[in-house]
Parts: structure tokens; sequence; C-alpha cells
């Protein structure tokens, strides 16, 4: 009876526990960077709920050819922690803004030990349920060329190569026609108008 009479007043007062939803994280897939330069890396979420106060993110880092990640960023309660023991302890700073669902930090003074996996979880309470999203970091020496530049460059260099050929066929066509006409006139003399 007791329970009837606790589960009607819940039903009658609108005294539901809310629910939480999922929260999805997104991040880019892989960046590329030079050695000796600065770099974002961007995290954003989508919730259904209005940003919260007590919005948090986390990066995280895992080293190539590591097993374990370590912290190096959180933000919680309207305020940007550092790690100040790590890797990254003077060359990372928040550049996100919470209120847009933005948790983007940056990367200062890349080197090539900064090659690795770093991941971003964010959570927006009450929505906390989703998974954390994560992106590849490369530095190099010289960015190296990818495959689109190289297949656009060929596509290019074809439909020049084409256009080539349609300008040189019509040029062709008006320098001939152009020599029939001469020698037309050359051997009558002069050019009869048909009469209306």
């Amino acid at each position: 009876m007791l329970t009837i009479l606790a589960l009607a007043s819940v039903i009658l007062l609108g005294i539901v526990p809310q629910q939480s939803e999922a929260i999805v994280i997104y991040t880019g897939w892989e960046r590329h960077a030079l050695v000796g330069s600065d770099i974002r890396l961007s995290c954003s979420f989508f919730s259904w709920r209005w940003t919260s106060d007590d919005v948090t993110f986390s990066w995280s880092y895992r080293p190539d050819g590591a097993r374990d990640a370590i912290s190096v960023f959180h933000y919680t309660g309207g305020a940007p922690y550092v790690d100040n023991k790590g890797p990254f302890r003077d060359r990372l700073e928040f550049v996100g803004n919470p209120g847009r669902r933005d948790g983007s930090i940056l990367l200062k003074n890349l080197d090539y030990g900064d090659n690795g996996t770093f991941t971003c979880d964010a959570k927006n309470p009450p929505d906390i349920v989703g998974r954390a999203s994560s992106v590849r970091l490369l530095v190099f020496e010289k960015v190296p060329i990818q495959a689109g530049v190289i297949t656009g460059s060929i596509i290019g260099a074809v439909l020049g190569l084409l256009l080539l050929i349609v300008v040189i066929y019509y040029l062709m066509r008006f320098l001939v026609a152009r020599r029939v006409f001469n020698l037309s006139v050359s051997k009558h003399g002069c050019i009869e108008l048909p009469s209306y």
C-alpha cells in the first residue's frame, strides 16, 4: 500500500527524477602539423539539453607506442586546469568556449615527441553518457602531400590538356577558313553578295 501511495504521489506531483540522455562528442580524425608550429585540437559536443553551468571537458594524451594515456587538461566549474608536470606543461592553452559547447585546446611549439592520440571527453549534466572522441596528431618536418592534392593535380592537368586541344582545333578551323576565303577572293577578285 505504501508503494502505491508513493507512486501515486510521484505521478500526481510530477516529481520524476530527471533522466540523462546521450551526449555525442566530436573531434577531428587526424591532424598534421610542422615541427615548431602551433595547432588547435577541436572538441565539441551535441546534447539535447541547454549548456549546463557544470559542463566539463577533459583531454588526455597517449604517445605513439604507449599503452596508457595521461591527463593533460581539464575544464570544470568555469575554470581550466592544465597539467603542470606533463609534456605539455608550458605549451597547452585552452581556447574553447564552453558556452558554445567548444572545448578546444591549442598546442604550441610542436615536436616529434608530440605524435600520438589526444582524447576529448565532455559532460553536460545531466547528460553525462557518451563516448569520448579521439584525434591523432602527426608532427612532420614537412607536411606530406596528401592523395587528394595529387589526384586534383592530375585531373587539372588532363582538363588543361583537353582545353588546349579544343583551342588548337578551333584555331586551325579558323585559319583554314580564312585561307579558303582569301583564295576565293584572290581568284575571283571580288565577293558577290547575294541580293534579296
